[in-house]
């Protein structure tokens, strides 16, 4: 019997958009649900977009009806860390509360597989800077606060109907399409790579580092980065785990190993021929100083084999993007 089409929510997003891609490319039938709010409708290809909210239910209970969707990916979500601080309802609302929202329409829509694009903010700031899936789960902001309530709704739900689910904790991630068709637009970006490559190409006048007295080999923070389409294909094999059988699962997406904060920066100026402008600046409250991912389980369960493990490689794909959006910004 042939699969029902897919509803990706958040699809025109950076990740969602990536997932979208190699999707359509294996011949998947897609359809996107996302506002608009971060995403870009150009970064849609191949897919219907529909352009509307998670919160209103009876709209995705009728794209559930009408496209026969057998299989939903969630990334439809807020993720500026500081502004979860900042205005902690906003983030309970649409990460929580709209993610409830989506499972009680798919529960009531027959969906049978859910793929959920969680973080490894639910590990706060682990003891082990190698975190597990076995790790404390302690979020120290909403935003991961309410990744891990989403979690666990879908534990719950998995639990109590014939739905199964992965959830992906992703770590640190960065790159674009290496084809050059899509990549990270996102406005007022926080994440290292993409901020250090917007320096690069003359959209800021420095990068900082916050914190050099970290107890790591050059004391600045070290993160797991991995490349967003290593990231897509954990999710492509993550539904094919679960049509063929698996149990509900979750699982940390990284590299196991991490680079530091000058090791990036002096990538992106070695990539990009020319120095980048940096200024020192004191720790930020809640920043570890390593957190890399223990990825064992996702490689075995998922038969998940990256292709793009290269911090070079990363900056290279994000390097061109910016150079691509300075030609022609989004719209």
């Amino acid at each position: 019997m042939a699969n029902k089409s897919i509803l990706v929510t958040g699809g025109a997003g950076y990740i969602g958009s990536h997932v979208v891609l190699q999707l359509v490319a294996a011949g998947e039938q897609v359809v996107v649900l996302d506002n608009l709010s971060t995403g870009f409708e150009n970064a849609v290809i191949g897919a219907e977009l529909m352009v509307g909210d998670t919160g209103d239910r009876e709209l995705v209970s009728r794209i559930l009806r009408e496209h026969q969707v057998g299989a939903v990916m969630h990334f439809a979500a807020h993720t500026i860390v500081p502004e979860s601080v900042a205005d902690p309802l906003k983030y309970y609302r649409n990460n929580t509360c709209n993610t409830r929202n989506l499972l009680q329409a798919c529960s009531e829509g027959g969906v049978r597989h859910f793929i959920f694009s969680s973080t490894a903010a639910v590990y706060g700031i682990p003891e082990d800077p190698l975190a597990d899936e076995q790790t404390q789960l302690a979020p120290i902001n909403p935003y991961g606060t309410s990744k891990l309530m989403s979690e666990w709704m879908l534990r719950d739900l998995s639990a109590a109907s014939p739905m199964t689910h992965v959830a992906l904790r992703y770590f640190n991630v960065a790159g674009s399409d290496p084809e050059g068709r899509i990549g990270q637009s996102t406005r007022k970006a926080t994440l290292l790579i993409k901020v250090a490559c917007e320096a690069a190409v003359g959209k800021r006048d420095h990068v900082s580092i916050f914190g050099t007295d970290y107890p790591t080999p050059d004391g600045t923070g070290v993160r797991d980065y991995i490349h967003v389409d290593d990231l897509a294909d954990a999710h492509i094999r993550a539904l094919d785990y679960l049509r063929a059988g698996g149990e509900s699962a979750t699982l940390n997406c990284g590299y196991g190993h991490g680079y530091s904060v000058r090791e990036v920066l002096d990538t992106v100026s070695r990539v990009n021929g020319s120095p980048l402008t940096i200024h020192e600046e004191p720790r930020r409250a809640g920043d570890p100083p390593m957190l890399v991912a223990r990825a064992d389980k996702v490689r075995k369960l998922l038969k998940w084999t990256p292709r793009h493990d290269d911090l070079e490689f990363i900056v290279r794909t994000s390097l061109e993007w910016e150079r691509k959006l300075l030609a022609k910004p989004p719209e």
